[in-house]
């Protein structure tokens, strides 16, 4: 019987846990898409600044999250959306009331090995004309232009627009590649406003 070695233990719980998300478990796919598309996931999270142990965590907290929000309400599940980075989770959307924005944020709060909660859902009453194909073009926009960015290492950020705010989630290599993100955030067409919650590679709470 073949003996994988820790560091290939720890691939195999990349591609199993994150081919749940890329290759369409729910809709059907076979074990071999899994593995095809939880490899793929599995390049992307060697080539960030987390460690595969820690991508492993997030894509658990992750699970748990939305199993929480399903099990609680439907239209919590539908409205809220998470992104976990090394146990601090970024939570935007807009939901009915001050009640159900204290409350998902006491139901990520329970889930083990959250970090922190960075709950930025908006208030329904508060969202005014912009519609969501507004919030997927600036997205998509920001996106394309990291990637294109040299001086940015793309990968290491996640973007999401909530009412044309657009919010960062990430690590930094450093301060000026930070101020590259966000002056490429400033420069879109729409932009209300950018909120960030993007540290540097070398801060200590990472330790």
């Amino acid at each position: 019987m073949c003996r994988m070695s820790r560091r290939q233990n720890r691939l195999w719980c990349v591609i199993a846990v994150l081919g749940l998300f890329t290759s369409g478990l729910l809709s059907g796919c076979t074990p071999v898409g899994v593995a095809v598309g939880g490899a793929a996931a599995a390049g992307v999270v060697v080539a960030e600044e987390r460690s595969v142990e820690d991508a492993v965590s997030d894509a658990g907290i992750k699970l748990a999250i939305v199993d929480k929000l399903l099990q609680e309400s439907e239209s919590l599940f539908t409205d809220v959306s998470t992104t976990v980075i090394e146990g601090r989770v970024l939570v935007t959307g807009a939901v009915a009331s001050q009640a159900d924005k204290d409350r998902v944020a006491e139901l990520i709060w329970s889930v083990k090995s959250v970090k922190a909660v960075l709950n930025e859902l908006q208030l329904e009453d508060e969202i005014n004309n912009s519609s969501t194909s507004d919030d997927v073009w600036i997205t998509t926009s920001l996106k394309s232009r990291l990637l294109r960015d040299i001086g940015i290492k793309h990968i290491n950020y996640s973007v999401d627009t909530v009412n044309r705010v657009v919010y960062l989630i990430g690590i930094a290599q450093d301060e000026a590649e930070l101020r590259r993100v966000m002056l490429q955030a400033r420069d879109i067409s729409g932009v209300r406003r950018i909120v960030s919650h993007v540290i540097m590679k070398d801060d200590p709470s990472r330790n």
